[in-house]
């Protein structure tokens, strides 16, 4: 199948954090806390794929408070957190919702996404992710993880579907 007829099937847009969401650098304060840093744009997408109906999902492992109030502020239900193994979330989260995994595009960088990423209709990955996740991936972004990359997946998917303004 053509790549650009899977983004345009797409209907729920699942991503990891670190690594996709953020550089997958960590500053570390005094106190031991740990502080990521996220595009804007990638956040304006995000929101814009909410609006028009798209449902947008996070499936980290990670718990950082703040990237969870940070993905709450634009609109994502649901975060699925401490995810280990990711595999186990993604089931139950295409449970609850009933989702045909050919709709969906996952988003991960590292090992962890390895199974996530076989299992869904279109895996994508940033240009810095792993050579083991870019060699499963149907679409490696130009972008890096952090740099634009979640942005670049959600207008593929938007603009295909006309939904992109």
């Amino acid at each position: 199948m053509n790549i650009l007829a899977n983004f345009k099937s797409v209907t729920t847009l699942i991503f990891d954090v670190d690594g996709v969401l953020t550089n997958s650098q960590l500053l570390i304060t005094e106190r031991g806390e740990l502080l990521r840093s996220m595009n804007t744009r990638d956040g304006y997408a995000i929101k814009r794929a909410i609006q028009v109906g798209l449902q947008v999902v996070i499936i980290t492992g990670g718990n950082s408070k703040g990237v969870i109030s940070r993905l709450k502020g634009l609109g994502v239900i649901d975060i699925y957190t401490n995810s280990h193994p990711k595999i186990d979330d993604y089931e139950e989260l295409c449970s609850i919702y009933d989702l045909q995994k050919s709709k969906i595009l996952y988003m991960g960088d590292d090992l962890p996404d390895y199974e996530v990423m076989q299992a869904v209709g279109l895996a994508c990955c940033p240009a810095n992710a792993t050579p083991e996740i870019q060699a499963i991936s149907q679409y490696v972004s130009p972008f890096n993880g952090g740099e634009g990359c979640v942005r670049d997946v959600i207008e593929k998917v938007l603009k295909l579907q006309n939904k992109w303004h």
